[in-house]
Formats: structure tokens, C-alpha cells, sequence
């Protein structure tokens, strides 16, 4: 049976040496100190490790039972669930006004981190329900708010987002669904969505589906998209549960993973929809916490490969196996643990370097968000929108190949179910297809970010690595294990976005076959920059006489590997890039 430790030291070293985070002028921040984000993050990590966990193998072997039109959820599931509601997780950053506890976004990151890692797809009705809320808080009328939100934010009832379409998944514009107006003010229901997460079950008494249709009458496309509050249940004047609405579960996907997860095919027969935001604005409102969404898509992919990781370096410290070609490094055993050979440790630093990076890369990411909607920061919103392609699909890339790698630790035993990291490679596939999938942030990341604010939000990122280097050029230590690196890292990403800037237009199949280098290339960078921040607060830590000499100095060669043998891949991916278009389009559409 596989085993999860949560990381809650080296979250508390990212929160408090490397972010710094109560030093921050975020409103909120200055209460985040160590005892406070302990207390947190051990709490969490307690609910992680001794309720979710367990039950991942139990979700993954029951899977999820549709009988007679109700989703049947594994064992153990709402007793979990009920844990998680009594312990006020379920709105740990909402509005206090409305029952949240109104903590800042990046502690929501750091305990979510944890549950997914602990168990993905139980965590993944959580997820939805969370970005319902969001939506509804900054879209929903004062009405809606104060009817759904307290209930949503308790965890009595859950949310859902319904976008997809047999015939549509990307192009939203497709979409069939119809709202036909009533004379009550509400609307009639009509179509079907699917691969619908947690689109029935048995967890809460009423779920929220926020979904997208189309008004009759209304412009083409995605300008007619219009947004709509549909309950299972619909809700009476006093807050109590009404009728059974006309929204069904019709049928469960058979998927490759997270079977814990309720994946629905979900049925609107004239079902009361109302109308949130504004008529045919629907699409904006939907996309307001994508954001959040798609960093939250992105942890997911580091988290399975985390525990994927701890599982596989479990296993190198105890398989024995061979010896180590310098000698024997455990003579009073038959053999040598795996752990001594070259190639072993090979795949696990690479595991390791990802992992912690990665984690570095989407706590800071977090703070941005803190920082947009705490203080309304416009540049901190850009910079995040920049990033986010990049942190979702690198990120869920990264993490799959990491749960690969990390079976590829164990051998034989990896490739059986006894062990879990087949379930591990299972449940992160899912996240490099869904919120969309990566080849989609590729495009967005060129198509339109990269020429965001008229490209002055990619120019103050370069900025910011350069500034980043300049303050540091005179601390040797840190100059040729890690500045050097990045600098010639970040030069290669300067010359790619300025080949799509000045090639772009001109030659838009260059920009679009290149898009996927691009974006780890951008990828590579980032997490180039994290080790840095990360080995310069351990350096300062050491030198301040901090005593845990080992996790600093660990720190500090895990992020030297990193730098030495992953940030050079951008120079591979600039040449890809460079190639331009012609080896993409050697066969046109017809010959392939």
C-alpha cells in the first residue's frame, strides 16, 4: 500500500524564507506567521494523511455506482466529506461575510496541495464547488449570493461547472444548450452537458450546477453565451429545499483514472435556470476564476507526482538489489538498496527537483492572486494571466512524466496495482486534458498572453529576472550554480518571444508549431527562477546559524542539479522553435 507524508516543513520554508509572506503588504498577510501557518498546515496535513488518504485506494478500486438515477460514491467518502465541512475547510478563503473563515488564497493553495495529493478525486468535488463559489461571488446578485453561498461555503450543498457538450468542448461557441425565458424571470433548461465532475452524488443534499446556455434570440457564437444558476433542488423563499428540479444524472464515464470522482453525463429537461450576471455575458463570467481553476489544475499535477515520489523514494531506500560498483554500501546485506545506484538516483533528483519547484512556483503564483484581488493590483492580475498557461500546462506535463518516472523507480512492483503508482499515473493523466488541454495553454500563452498589455506584462517578467540577477551578481556562492544558469535560460527565452512577436504575424504557422517549446521553455524558467529564490533564503538561512543544516543543504544541491542538468533543456527547446514551421507541416491535412 502506498504512503503519504504532507511537506508541511518545506511549505513553512517557502511561506516564511523564500515568500516571505507576513512581511507582504497583501491585506491579510501580516497575520500569516510561522505559529499560525503551522497550526494550518499541520491540521490539514493531519486530514490529508489520516482521513483522504486511506480512502484513495478505496476510490479508485469501488469507483463511483449510478443506480436509479443516484451516484453512489466509494466508501468511506461522505464520512470524509462530512470531516472535512465540520472542520471548516470547505470555506477556509471565503467571505466571512457568508460563513467562509476569509483567509488568503495562497493558504487555500497550500491545504489543497495536500488533499490532492492525499486523494485527487476526492478532492476534486471540493475544486468544483470552490470555483462555483467564486463565480457566484463576484457575478451573483446580492440575492443569489446570500441564498447559495452560505450553504455552498459550509459544504451542505456543492457546485458544479457545466460547459462541455457532445458536439463542443473548446469551441464554446458550438454549444447547444437553450435557456428560454419564463415569465417568473427564470428560465427553461434544455440540453446536454458531459464529463460533468462531480455532477451527482451522495455527499451533500443539494448541488449547484452553474451552466452555460444560450438564449434564443441572442448573438452568434460565444457572444451569446449566457451563465445560469441550476439546483437539483430548487430552493424556497426560506432557504429550505424545494422540488426536484428537471436536471438528471444520465449516465457515468468509464475513465482511466480518478475513479472516486463522479464524471457525469448530465441531462437539463426544461430544468429552472436563473440567470447570473448579464444576458449573453456568461462566457466572461465563467472565466473570471480560471484563473484559480487552472493553478489549481496545475497543483494537481505537481501533487500527484509528489506523492509519487515519496513512494518511489521509499521504496530505492529499501529495495535491495545489486551493488554499488564502488562497493558494497550495505555489507551485512545480501545486496545493496537500489538507492546506491547512479540511474536510481538519477530519476528520483529528477522527480525531486520538479516536485519542489513546482511547489514554489504555484504558492508564488498564489500570491499574485492574493495580491490582484486584495489590493486590486492590475499588475499582479496581468502577471498571473501570463503565467497560468504556463504553470497549467508545464506543471500537469511535468507531473505526469514525474508519476512515470517514479513507477519506473519501482520496477516490476510499478507496474502492479499492490503498489499505487499505477493509480498515481492514472489520476494525473486527467490534468493535462482537462481546463484545457496543454496544446490549448500553448496557444493561449503565444496567441495572447505573450502580447498581453502590449507585451509590457512579458517584458516585466524578463525585468524581473534581470533584476533578480543584478541584486544578487555579487554573492559567488550563488552566482555559477545558479545565476549563470538562468541568465543564459532567460536569454533563450527573450530570443524565442521575440521571434513569435516579430514572426508572428507574418508567419503564423512558425508561432503556432512552436507554441508547445515555448511554453516549457517558459516552464523551465520559472522553476529556474524558484531554485534560485529557494537556494539564496537557505544560503541566508545557514549563515544566520540555522541548525537544520541537512534540509538547507539538501535545498541547496537539489536546486544545483536542477539548474545544471533540466534549465539547459531550454536551449533544446529554442532550437525547436527556431526551426520554424516547415518539419510540422511536412504532410498537409490531406496526406497524413
Amino acid at each position: 500500500m502506498p504512503t503519504y507524508t504532507a511537506p508541511t516543513k518545506d511549505m513553512q520554508f517557502l511561506l516564511h524564507d523564500v515568500l516571505q509572506v507576513s512581511q507582504n503588504d497583501i491585506p491579510g498577510y501580516d497575520e500569516l506567521d510561522r505559529d499560525f501557518t503551522g497550526a494550518v498546515l499541520d491540521e490539514a496535513g493531519k486530514l490529508a494523511m489520516e482521513v483522504l488518504h486511506p480512502l484513495n485506494t478505496v476510490g479508485d478500486q469501488q469507483g463511483c455506482v449510478l443506480e436509479n438515477g443516484v451516484v453512489r460514491t466509494p466508501k468511506g467518502f461522505k464520512d470524509a466529506y462530512k470531516i472535512m465541512c465540520d472542520g471548516g475547510w470547505t470555506g477556509l478563503d471565503m467571505d466571512p461575510e457568508y460563513g467562509g473563515q476569509g483567509m488568503p488564497y495562497i493558504l487555500q493553495t497550500a491545504t489543497g496541495e495536500m488533499f490532492s495529493a492525499a486523494n485527487m478525486a476526492f478532492q476534486m468535488y471540493n475544486g468544483l464547488t470552490h470555483g462555483a463559489m467564486s463565480a457566484l461571488a463576484e457575478h451573483g446578485s446580492d440575492q443569489q449570493k446570500a441564498t447559495y453561498l452560505p450553504k455552498m461555503i459550509a459544504g451542505n450543498w456543492t457546485g458544479t461547472m457545466n460547459l462541455t457538450e457532445p458536439q463542443c468542448g473548446t469551441d464554446l461557441g458550438l454549444i447547444r444548450t437553450k435557456a428560454e425565458p419564463q415569465e417568473d424571470g427564470s428560465y427553461a433548461i434544455t440540453g446536454q452537458k458531459i464529463w460533468i465532475s462531480a455532477g451527482e452524488h451522495d455527499m451533500s443534499e443539494n448541488i449547484v450546477h452553474l451552466v452555460l446556455a444560450k438564449i434564443p434570440g441572442g448573438p452568434e457564437g460565444v457572444k451569446g453565451i449566457s451563465l445560469f444558476i441550476v439546483p437539483k433542488f430548487l430552493v424556497n423563499d426560506d432557504g429550505s429545499l424545494g422540488a426536484r428540479n428537471a436536471v438528471s444524472c444520465g449516465g457515468l464515464e468509464h475513465k482511466m483514472g480518478i475513479h472516486g470522482n463522479a464524471t457525469c453525463v448530465m441531462n437539463y429537461d426544461g430544468a429552472t435556470g436563473f440567470l447570473v450576471g448579464e444576458m449573453h455575458k456568461g462566457l466572461r463570467a465563467m472565466f473570471t476564476m480560471m484563473n484559480e481553476a487552472r493553478l489549481s489544475v496545475a497543483l494537481q499535477g505537481y501533487a500527484q507526482g509528489d506523492i509519487a515520489y515519496q513512494n518511489a523514494l521509499g521504496f530505492a531506500r529499501d529495495r535491495l538489489q545489486g551493488r554499488d560498483i564502488t562497493g558494497a554500501q550495505a555489507p551485512d546485506k545480501p545486496a545493496d538498496p537500489i538507492i546506491v545506484h547512479p540511474d536510481v538516483r538519477r530519476n528520483l533528483m529528477d522527480q525531486k527537483s520538479f516536485v519542489e519547484g513546482a511547489r514554489a512556483l504555484v504558492f508564488w503564483g498564489a500570491t499574485l492572486i492574493d495580491q490582484a484581488h486584495r489590493n486590486k493590483d492590475a499588475e499582479a492580475d496581468a502577471m498571473i494571466s501570463l503565467l497560468i498557461p504556463v504553470m497549467k500546462g508545464f506543471l500537469t506535463d511535468k507531473g505526469f512524466e514525474t508519476t512515470v518516472l517514479a513507477q519506473q523507480t519501482l520496477g516490476g512492483s510499478g507496474f502492479t496495482r499492490e503498489w499505487g503508482l499505477e493509480q498515481f499515473v492514472r489520476d494525473a493523466r486527467i490534468a493535462m486534458i482537462y481546463e484545457g488541454t496543454n496544446g490549448i495553454q500553448s496557444l493561449d500563452l503565444v496567441g495572447r498572453k505573450l502580447g498581453l498589455n502590449g507585451g509590457k506584462t512579458v517584458m516585466a517578467f524578463f525585468d524581473m529576472v534581470k533584476t533578480f540577477l543584478k541584486e544578487n551578481e555579487d554573492n559567488a556562492e550563488l552566482k555559477s550554480g545558479f545565476l549563470d544558469p538562468l541568465k543564459a535560460a532567460s536569454k533563450d527565452l527573450q530570443s524565442a518571444g521575440m521571434y513569435f512577436m516579430s514572426d508572428g504575424m507574418k508567419n503564423p504557422n512558425n508561432a503556432l508549431s512552436g507554441s508547445y517549446d515555448f511554453m516549457h521553455l517558459f516552464g523551465h524558467v520559472c522553476l529556474g527562477l524558484m531554485w534560485a529564490r529557494m537556494a539564496k533564503a537557505s544560503m541566508a538561512a545557514l549563515e544566520a546559524g540555522d541548525t537544520d543544516t541537512d534540509f538547507h543543504a539538501t535545498k541547496i544541491a537539489t536546486g544545483r542539479y536542477y539548474m545544471s542538468r533540466q534549465l539547459p533543456m531550454t536551449g533544446t527547446h529554442l532550437a525547436r522553435i527556431m526551426s520554424g514551421a516547415e518539419p510540422v507541416m511536412a504532410l498537409d491535412a490531406a496526406n497524413f
